[in-house]
């Protein structure tokens, strides 16, 4: 039978070294449970695929090729779990929750664009609906910034993307009217 180092039967048995090991655990499953979240409202998008109909969309010459969403969205989706969890690591959902409150809204709205664009092949209403969430967004973005400008910082490129998607979606309801 192994048993455990001294030092780290020391730790353990430490009530300081407990307490702390106690508060990295908590955070640990925070995180995880943030990136479960957004990965969660990701998730949504698999039951809408692009499909023949936004295959045979007229798109403008600067539309993005396919493969790019994938890694740019699993990018986002990380940087905006991680941001999360900064402002919830300055104390939770006592302390943050208008902030926590303001991030979840704009994770439904962005969770609603694909099924709205996708599903429905609503590209105005889509394009409304995505107005909506870039306010949401930077919303949240000012939101967080007192709390943590790191997780301000780490939303800014999100803003960024949907800033350019909105354009896209824009010219692509244009120009298939």
């Amino acid at each position: 039978m192994m048993t455990a180092p001294s030092s780290v039967k020391r730790a353990l048995n430490d009530p300081e070294k407990k307490g702390s090991l106690a508060l990295r655990t908590k955070a640990t499953i925070a995180l995880v449970g943030w990136v479960a979240l957004c990965f969660g409202a990701a998730s949504l998008g698999a039951l809408f695929m692009p499909g023949e109909w936004y295959a045979a969309l007229k798109k403008p010459a600067w539309n993005p090729p396919g493969w790019i969403f994938g890694p740019v969205w699993s990018a986002l989706y990380t940087m905006m779990a991680v941001a999360a969890w900064l402002v919830w690591r300055q104390g939770g959902w006592g302390k943050q929750r208008k902030q926590l409150l303001s991030f979840l809204a704009q994770l439904a709205l962005n969770a609603l664009w694909t099924p709205l664009f996708f599903g429905l092949h609503r590209p105005g209403l889509a394009f409304a609906e995505m107005v909506l969430l870039w306010l949401a967004i930077g919303a949240t973005l000012v939101a967080f910034r007192p709390v943590s400008r790191v997780a301000a910082g780490l939303l800014a490129p999100y803003l960024a993307w949907v800033s350019f998607a909105a354009v896209l979606n824009f010219t692509l309801w244009r120009l298939n009217v």
